[in-house]
C-alpha cells in the first residue's frame, strides 16, 4: 500500500459535530470506548470462527491488554480481535460515524443468529482525542494475505496511513496524552477507571506498566502450565530425624516430604469478571454468591434483605439483580444505586428513563443489550421501547413482593419495617405498582401484629359497629376530605367509608392509645414522614376507606350515649370559662361524657387540617397559618372527670384560671410537644399548684 495523506470524512447526517472536548461529559470514558471496541473485534472474530469463515488457533485466548507508560506519556490498547485492512480503516476510521458493528451484523445476519455487538455508532474511537494530542493505530486483519496497516492523526482533520509492521492479528491503539490528562497513564488511576466502566465486560482485560521489570511468584511444580514462563525450579529435599523406638532401636522418620516448586513470571490477573452473576440462570446461583456479588459491586458489607433476579429473553433481552437493602431511614435521604449495563458494558447509574424512580432506592444491576442509546451511550433516546422495559421491571418487583406476602408472609413481615418506605414511595410514584401492591401493604397494629389493608377493614368494621351513625355523620363531615366529584353527595359518601385509625407517635399519643385499648379498639402505626402522602393516595384509590388519626376526634365507642341538649348548658359554661382563662375567644370546646373518668381533657385536630400541616412542614412551609387549612384544634372536656366538674361548679374561684391553663397544657402534652415558652410556663404553673396543695 502506498502512503496516503488525506482529510477525515465527517458524516454530519449521522452525528453531532465532532468536537473532541465535547463528545462525552466525562473524559475518563475513553477507556470504556476503546476497550469496548476491542471486545467487539474479538466477538466478531469468534463469530467468524463459529460460521466457518475463519479458524482460531488452538491456544487462542481472547484478551484486551492496556499498557501504561507514564515516562513516555502514552497509553496502549491492544486486542487480538479480527483487525482491519487498509480499506476498513478507510471506511470505519476515516469516515467518522460509519458504524462498523451495524455493517458487520447486516453482512452476516443470514448466516448466524445475531449476537450483541457493543459498538453502535463508530464514534467510540474518537473519544481518544479528548485526552490525546495524537493517536496511532496498528492493525493486522484476519484475512488471508492481509497487509498490516499503520494510521496516525494529530487530532485535526488530517491523517496519514501507510503499511505497518504488526505481525499478529488484532489492533493496537497508541495514545500520546496531552499535558492535562497525564493522570490516565498512572497505573492506579487506570485501574480505577477500568474497574468503574469495564468490571464485567465479556473479554478478559489486563493492565500492566510498559517496560516494567518482571515480577515473579512461586507455585507448586505440578501446577505449572504451558503458558507459564519458568525461571527456576526449587527443590526442597525431604527432612528426617532420628527416633528411638520402645525396644531401644533407632530409625529415621520423615518429618517433611520432598517438595518441588517453580519460580515463574507472575501470572497476569484480569481486572474484570467476564461472567457476572446476572448472566447466569437464577437456579444456578447460591445465596452466598448473591451476597458476595453485592459486597463486591456496592462496597456494602451489610447484608441485603433479599433480592430479585431478572432474567428475560422475550420480547426483549433483559437480565439483572435488584437488591433490597435496609432502607428504614427518612425516605428523602435514601441513596440507592441501579447500575445500567449494555452487553456487560457499564453505561451509567440511575438512568431515570429505564429505571422507575422509586426503584432507585434499591441497589442493583440491569443489563439490557436492546437499549436504544444515544451517541455517547450515556443517555437513552426517547423510545417507547424504553417505557416497556421500565414497566416490566416494575411488574417483576411487584410480583416478587406480592408473591412473598402470599407464600412466605413470615419473612415478608420480618422485612416490612425496612422495605415499607420503598413500597410506599413506589405506590406514590407508580400507579400500576400501587394497583398490584394494594392488598399486600402491611400495617402494624397496636399489638405489633401485621395486617393487610383488607384485614384492617375487617377489624375496623367490627369496631365501628359500636359507633352511633348519626354522630358519625357529623364527625366525618367535619374531619374527612371527600373524593366525590359532586359536592351534594359528599357527606353521604363519607358516611359509607370505613375508618382505619392510626397512630403517628406511640409515645406522644399514649393517652389516646390507652383509651382505644380500654374499649377493645385497634389502630395501626404510621410513623414515617411519607405516610401522610401515602394514606391520602390510598384513600383516593380505595373509595371504601378513610384513615383517621386517633386524636382526630373522640369516637363514639369512647363516649357514653347522651343527648346533645343535655350537655348544651354545660358546654356553654365551660367554653366561656376556658376561653377567659386562656384568653382565647376562638378556642373550640367540646364537652363529652367519656367512659374513662380518669381522663379530664384531650385535644383533637381535624384530620384534613392536620394533614395539611404535615404537608406544609414537609415542603418547608411550617410558618404558614394552619387555620387557613382547617387545622384548628378542639379541647374535649370530660364531665365525668372530677377536676372538670370542680371547674364547672367553681367557675368563679380564683384558682380556676390556673387549673384551666394546666388542664389545657396537659391535653396538649398528650397530643404534641409544647413550645419551649409553653413548657416553661407549664413547669412554673405546676410548682404553683403544688404550693397551693401544700398550704
Amino acid at each position: 500500500m502506498s502512503n496516503k495523506h488525506g482529510n477525515l470524512s465527517i458524516n454530519s447526517d449521522n452525528i453531532f459535530p465532532i468536537i473532541k472536548k465535547w463528545l462525552y461529559s466525562d473524559h475518563d470514558i475513553f477507556y470504556r470506548e476503546l476497550i469496548s471496541n476491542g471486545c467487539d473485534a474479538i466477538t466478531k472474530l469468534k463469530k467468524l470462527d463459529l460460521m466457518g469463515e475463519y479458524e482460531l488457533p488452538e491456544d487462542y485466548e481472547p484478551k484486551i491488554q492496556i499498557l501504561v507508560n507514564p515516562e513516555e506519556k502514552t497509553l496502549k490498547f491492544i486486542d487480538n480481535g479480527l483487525g482491519m485492512t487498509a480499506d476498513e480503516v478507510e471506511e470505519y476510521i476515516n469516515q467518522i460515524a460509519f458504524s462498523g458493528a451495524a455493517d458487520f451484523l447486516e453482512k452476516y445476519k443470514d448466516k448466524a443468529s445475531e449476537e450483541q455487538i457493543i459498538g453502535h455508532f463508530g464514534l467510540g474511537f474518537y473519544s481518544a482525542f479528548m485526552v490525546a494530542d495524537a493517536v496511532q493505530i496498528d492493525s493486522l486483519s484476519y484475512q488471508d494475505g492481509a497487509v498490516p496497516v499503520h494510521w496516525e492523526c494529530d487530532g485535526g482533520t488530517e491523517f496519514d496511513m501507510s503499511d505497518g509492521s504488526k505481525t499478529s492479528v488484532g489492533t493496537e491503539i497508541t495514545l500520546f496524552l496531552n499535558e492535562d490528562c497525564l493522570e490516565f497513564a498512572n497505573e492506579y488511576r487506570a485501574k480505577e477507571v477500568i474497574e468503574k466502566y469495564c468490571s464485567f465486560m465479556p473479554t478478559a482485560i489486563y493492565l500492566a506498566k510498559e517496560n516494567a521489570e518482571e515480577e515473579y511468584e512461586t507455585i507448586p511444580a505440578d501446577e505449572v502450565t504451558e503458558k507459564d514462563k519458568v525461571i527456576e525450579t526449587i527443590v526442597e529435599e525431604a527432612k528426617f530425624e532420628e527416633k528411638e523406638n520402645e525396644d531401644g532401636t533407632k530409625e529415621q522418620v520423615e518429618i517433611s516430604p520432598r517438595t518441588e516448586k517453580a519460580k515463574i513470571v507472575k501470572r497476569p490477573v484480569a481486572l474484570n469478571d467476564t461472567h457476572p452473576l446476572w448472566t447466569k440462570h437464577p437456579n444456578d446461583c447460591t445465596d452466598e454468591e448473591y451476597k458476595t456479588f453485592y459486597r463486591k459491586v456496592f462496597q456494602d458489607y451489610k447484608e441485603p434483605l433479599f433480592w430479585i433476579h431478572l432474567n428475560m429473553d422475550y420480547p426483549f433481552n433483559l437480565k439483572g439483580i435488584l437488591y433490597f437493602p435496609k432502607i428504614n431511614t427518612e425516605y428523602d435521604s435514601i441513596e440507592g444505586t441501579i447500575k445500567l449495563y449494555n452487553s456487560q458494558v457499564f453505561i451509567a447509574d440511575n438512568i431515570k428513563e429505564v429505571i422507575p424512580e422509586f426503584l432507585m432506592l434499591l441497589k442493583g444491576v440491569i443489563d439490557c443489550p436492546d437499549l436504544p442509546l444515544n451517541v455517547s451511550r450515556s443517555a437513552l433516546q426517547n423510545d417507547g421501547f424504553v417505557k416497556k422495559i421500565s414497566d416490566y421491571i416494575t411488574k417483576k418487583v411487584a410480583d416478587k413482593l406480592s408473591g412473598m406476602c402470599k407464600t412466605d408472609k413470615e419473612s415478608y413481615e420480618k422485612y416490612w419495617d425496612d422495605i415499607s418506605p420503598f413500597i410506599k414511595f413506589g405506590c406514590l410514584k407508580d400507579e400500576k405498582f400501587c394497583d398490584k401492591m394494594n392488598d399486600y401493604i402491611l400495617f402494624k397494629n397496636l399489638d405489633d401484629k401485621y395486617l393487610t389493608l383488607p384485614e384492617c377493614l375487617k377489624v375496623e368494621e367490627t369496631d365501628s359497629e359500636q359507633d352511633n351513625p348519626s354522630e358519625s355523620t357529623e364527625t366525618d363531615s367535619e374531619n374527612t376530605d371527600s373524593t366525590s366529584d359532586t359536592p351534594e353527595t359528599a357527606d353521604e359518601e363519607k358516611d359509607m367509608r370505613k375508618p382505619v385509625y392510626y397512630v403517628t407517635d406511640v409515645q406522644q399519643q399514649g393517652q389516646y392509645i390507652n383509651m382505644f385499648k380500654e374499649q377493645g379498639m385497634d389502630a395501626v402505626i404510621l410513623d414515617h414522614n411519607i405516610d401522610t402522602s401515602f394514606i391520602t393516595q390510598l384513600e383516593r384509590r380505595n373509595e371504601k376507606i378513610r384513615f383517621v388519626r386517633i386524636d382526630a376526634d373522640v369516637t363514639d365507642s369512647l363516649k357514653e350515649e347522651v343527648a346533645e341538649e343535655e350537655l348544651k348548658e354545660t358546654t356553654d359554661t365551660l367554653t366561656d370559662t376556658f376561653r377567659k382563662a386562656l384568653n382565647n375567644e376562638n378556642l373550640n370546646v367540646s364537652v363529652q361524657k367519656l367512659k374513662n373518668a380518669d381522663i379530664a381533657s384531650v385535644i383533637t385536630r381535624s384530620e384534613q387540617g392536620r394533614r395539611m400541616q404535615d404537608m406544609m412542614k414537609m415542603y418547608g412551609m411550617a410558618g404558614m397559618d394552619p387555620s387557613m387549612f382547617g387545622g384548628d384544634q378542639t379541647l374535649v372536656l370530660n364531665v365525668n372527670n372530677e377536676l372538670v366538674t370542680y371547674i364547672l361548679e367553681h367557675k368563679d374561684s380564683e384558682h380556676v384560671p390556673v387549673f384551666c391553663e394546666q388542664l389545657y397544657d396537659l391535653a396538649l402534652l398528650a397530643n404534641c410537644p409544647l413550645t419551649p415558652e409553653a413548657m416553661s410556663k407549664f413547669i412554673k404553673r405546676s410548682n404553683q399548684i403544688m404550693l397551693l396543695l401544700a398550704k
